[in-house]
């Protein structure tokens, strides 16, 4: 009796495609699954509230794919596609290991994920998150994304790897994804690139073009550089002879690796014409660390630096270098993402201005101060591409905060990038800072213009709401006046700018832009200082979900989750605006 009640709560049908099932529970926390037919997919249910099931999947006996998956205990928030492709033809069965605990003690057929899950030809990518989904900020096509890595140019395309989990919307599993772009803002979706192995899951990196082919492995191949996140973390390189569309461990990999430091992660790789050689600065711990390589394989450790600088109360990733000119000479800066340790709290980055001499870097400023590149709460893992065409510095950053990345209201996907910016230096004062800027590629998005002149009077930017546009406000202050700007839509949701001249400050209040209520962290005041007085220009980057802003001297990047989009713009303060719309054009 028991072997029938058992083979019944096994041979659980849902069209076709369950047919291709044939479960089995060995035990409380322990199923089996026979996957048979020539669909391509299985389509795992996920409740991103379950603790997460160990699956591997065994293609005639190896195994050959392992993933952690919260699998649906009583409801399925939505599916997952688990890939055979690569092992079509085979016998394919599921070992799936439940966490011990998963709620009360009970038969585990009745998980609903066992009912839920099917096999499929295809898996669905249509969007279905009609309110949040970015326009024009990449996004992934389903899963989590965080910090971009990889990020190279060759051959007319822009490549963007990212920290991707394809088995969930949540951090997790971390492989590369891989997306390329001829324009920098129409991006082509490649799938996975790098995908966790016996040294452990694949975190942050950077890859280069090997024009000379220093490694080995090919004239121009793509050598990527990335953290194996095992019980400790080692570097390890991968390269691709196919334009980054497939790539090919190294065997010998890791080929750095440090004793007793648990965070030693996310290398960032560039060519020194000083010293003709590749040098790499890794965050380890507290600090960053130089090493030096004639092959990208063997590496030698050169210099520490910023264990008395900057910003410590988070832990150090995601370093970059990169060489700007200034006033006729060149300055390097060093990009630093911390977290926590932000200025309006959890992750943020910062950046140092000084010299690299092919060995040792030094800070121009006091190890006291801290400069910050956006001031936003947005902004996180920084860092530019390698091989940029006309000399050009462009950065992108991971658009989402750690205090709540994991919980912002969307479900199909969590996550996007800003948009592309051109790095510059110029003169503030008697400092050097960093200036972002939008890359010229996203000009190339706006519309016909529409011209307003603003004043006290609110004016409605559109007939029919749009998700996404560009503001550019121009205005002058008398000397000392503010002016606040308010973005708001017809509920009454609404996002507050303010110039205030005493303080020399810019603010964005998203206080009351919308859902907040999704993490304690998330409605905030973000201030940047600012050179206010005379005549000033804001451009206000608007899409589905965020907002950012760029003055003259400063940045400043903010998620936001109206209930429909902002269509109202209102003036407060004893002057003038004139402002510019531009509908998105994509």
């Amino acid at each position: 009796m028991r072997y029938i009640l058992f083979i019944a709560s096994f041979l659980l049908t849902l069209g076709a495609g369950a047919q291709n099932l044939t479960i089995r529970h060995l035990s409380d926390t322990h199923t089996m699954i026979r996957v048979s037919g020539k669909d391509r997919y299985v389509l795992l249910p996920v409740q991103e509230t379950a603790q997460e099931a160990r699956v591997k999947v065994l293609s005639n006996g190896t195994e050959v794919l392992a993933a952690n998956v919260s699998l649906a205990i009583d409801k399925t928030d939505y599916l997952v596609p688990l890939d055979l492709g690569a092992w079509s033809g085979s016998s394919i069965l599921l070992d799936v290991r439940m966490t011990q605990g998963r709620g009360v003690r009970r038969d585990p057929s009745d998980d609903v994920c066992w009912s839920d899950m099917t096999t499929a030809p295809v898996f669905d990518r249509t969007n279905q998150e009609k309110a949040y989904r970015p326009l024009y900020h990449f996004a992934p096509e389903y899963g989590w994304m965080n910090d971009p890595n990889g990020m190279v140019y060759q051959d007319g395309e822009w490549h963007l790897f990212y920290q991707y989990n394809p088995y969930g919307s949540f951090w997790g599993n971390m492989h590369w994804g891989h997306a390329v772009s001829r324009d920098l803002v129409n991006w082509e979706h490649l799938g996975v690139a790098l995908a966790p192995d016996a040294l452990g899951a694949i975190f942050s990196g950077s890859a280069v073009v090997d024009k000379e082919n220093t490694a080995g492995f090919g004239r121009d191949a793509i050598v990527a550089m990335y953290t194996s996140d095992g019980d400790n973390q080692t570097q390890s390189i991968a390269y691709s002879n196919d334009g980054g569309r497939t790539f090919t461990k190294y065997p010998g990999n890791p080929v750095i690796v440090a004793e007793d430091t648990p965070d030693f992660r996310d290398p960032k790789v560039f060519w020194d014409d000083q010293t003709r050689q590749w040098k790499v600065v890794l965050a380890a711990g507290q600090e960053v660390q130089f090493y030096s390589s004639d092959n990208l394989k063997d590496w030698k450790y050169e210099s520490s630096f910023g264990l008395a600088y900057g910003n410590h109360n988070g832990v150090w990733e995601c370093p970059d270098l990169i060489r700007l000119p200034f006033e006729g000479k060149d300055k390097w800066v060093l990009l630093l993402n911390i977290n926590p340790g932000g200025p309006f709290g959890g992750s943020a980055t910062q950046y140092f201005v000084g010299s690299f001499d092919g060995k040792t870097f030094k800070c121009d400023d006091l190890p006291t101060v801290t400069r910050w590149m956006d001031y936003g709460k947005d902004h996180y893992a920084a860092v530019t591409w390698s091989n940029a065409p006309a000399g050009r510095t462009v950065a992108i950053a991971w658009m989402s905060n750690w205090q709540y990345a994991n919980s912002v209201p969307t479900k199909q996907f969590r996550s996007a990038n800003s948009v592309p910016r051109d790095l510059s230096l110029v003169r503030k004062g008697k400092e050097v800072i960093l200036k972002s800027t939008p890359s010229p590629e996203v000009e190339a998005l706006r519309g016909r213009p529409v011209q307003y002149t603003l004043s006290t009077a609110p004016v409605d930017l559109f007939e029919n709401p749009q998700r996404a546009y560009e503001l550019v406000v121009r205005f002058t202050l008398p000397k000392k006046e503010g002016a606040t700007f308010v973005l708001s839509n017809e509920t009454g949701e609404q996002v507050v700018f303010t110039y205030e001249p005493e303080s020399q400050t810019f603010s964005m209040d998203r206080r009351g832009s919308g859902n907040v209520k999704f993490s304690k962290s998330f409605a905030a005041v973000t201030t940047a200082p600012a050179q206010v007085g005379g005549k000033m220009e804001l451009r206000l980057l608007v899409d589905s979900a965020s907002i950012e802003a760029f003055g003259e001297d400063f940045c400043m990047t903010n998620l936001v989750f109206p209930s429909s989009p902002y269509n109202t713009l209102k003036l407060y303060g004893n002057l003038k605006a004139d402002v510019t719309l531009y509908p998105i054009a994509k």
